[in-house]
């Protein structure tokens, strides 16, 4: 029926048929009754728009309005009455008061030439009881009504609330893929400096010391292949405008990780660090990310944990994997590990999301089934030629 509202109108147009087919019936076997050929052709025309109700409200309700006068005036039944209210209560709910009023005063003035004609039995009484009932259900639309325009503006509230999230997420995702692509632009114009260097120095001792030359040369080719495949992420990330007036420093990386746990521990969290294999010889953007997903964990502890919370990094690198791992003690709701693509949370979940993805890595957040916070990342670790 809420899919299909039409499928009830015609039901609802059946069900109003068969009653007053009910009472034709009683009628037509008296000698005095209306010729069936004519009532049931009558009734018919009378009921049919109510399955038209929701679409065409105001045509439905002027042409029972026109019927109901040789309806009433061959006293064939009650669909006339019946269809009067049906018609009244579409119109306040689905066009509004003003023209559910001017139908309302257009049924009173012909409810009145019918009761002057004689068509309406029980003068009087028969008028201020079917006032009584349109009446009814006029207050049954008005109910009706409302709730419909709360129920649509409650959806539109939705959807802008939707929309505004998603606006809110992609602002967030392109400041935070702004901020990696400047980041990524000082290691890639570091890197030069040093094949520049390099090269230089190659280029003084070729001849005097050709195994300097040749360190230096092999320097070059390596860093030239780190800064190739920063540039290929460089490229990947949709870069905003620069930001004016930021200061270029030389940016963190994984042997950072302790001087961060040292800052960490002097505000008053209590931070556990464990690194596991070499982290310096990681590519510079992939040492970067591993660094920033720990500091906005560390963060996200210090601001949500709570007082008395503790922190464990663990930061684990084999020959193709560098595995990361935050955990802390504080509150947080027993359940589940969230996947990636259910992240919770504000634009730091994002922040770090990305991070992940810009390097082919993966990353999962969420509550620890006995309490506390849990933020694990993985990259790869390759050198693209």
């Amino acid at each position: 029926m809420r899919a299909h509202p039409m499928v009830g109108d015609v039901l609802l147009a059946l069900l109003l048929l068969l009653m007053d087919l009910a009472i034709l019936v009683a009628r037509t076997s008296q000698e005095n009754g209306p010729h069936w050929y004519v009532a049931l052709p009558l009734d018919v025309a009378m009921l049919a728009p109510v399955a038209f109700r929701r679409k065409y409200p105001l045509v439905m309700a002027y042409v029972i309005l026109v019927l109901t006068v040789p309806h009433s005036a061959l006293q064939l039944g009650i669909g006339s009455a019946t269809a009067s209210c049906v018609a009244l209560y579409t119109a306040v709910v689905y066009v509004g008061r003003r023209q559910a009023l001017l139908y309302l005063l257009a049924q009173f003035v012909v409810s009145l030439l019918q009761m002057w004609a004689g068509w309406a039995p029980g003068g009087w009484i028969t008028l201020i009881f079917i006032g009584l009932v349109f009446a009814l259900c006029w207050v049954l639309g008005e109910f009706v009504g409302a709730r419909r325009a709360y129920q649509s503006e409650l959806e539109a509230r939705l959807h802008l609330l939707e929309t505004e999230r998603d606006q809110a997420g992609r602002i967030a995702v392109a400041e935070e893929r702004g901020r990696i692509a400047r980041e990524l632009h000082d290691v890639v114009a570091h890197a030069v400096s040093v094949i520049v260097v390099q090269a230089d120095g190659a280029s003084y001792a070729l001849k005097s010391n050709p195994e300097l030359a040749e360190r230096a040369v092999r320097t070059i080719s390596d860093t030239g292949r780190q800064a190739l495949a920063e540039l290929r992420r460089l490229l990947q990330v949709l870069r905003g405008e620069e930001g004016t007036g930021e200061p270029r420093i030389p940016q963190p990386t994984a042997d950072s990780l302790a001087e961060l746990a040292d800052r960490v521990r002097s505000a008053g969290l209590p931070v556990e660090l464990s690194l596991d294999g070499e982290l310096s010889g990681l590519p510079a953007g992939v040492s970067l990310g591993v660094y920033r997903i720990v500091q906005e964990s560390l963060t996200n502890t210090l601001k949500h944990a709570g007082r008395g919370a503790r922190a464990r990094v663990r930061v684990r690198r084999t020959e193709n994997l560098v595995d990361v791992e935050i955990v802390d003690d504080g509150a947080g709701k027993a359940r589940a590990l969230v996947p990636e693509p259910d992240l919770p949370g504000g634009n730091g979940v994002i922040g770090m999301r990305e991070r992940a993805h810009l390097f082919g890595g993966v990353l999962q957040v969420g509550p620890q089934p006995g309490g506390g916070w849990r933020v694990h990342a993985s990259f790869p670790v390759r050198l693209d030629p």
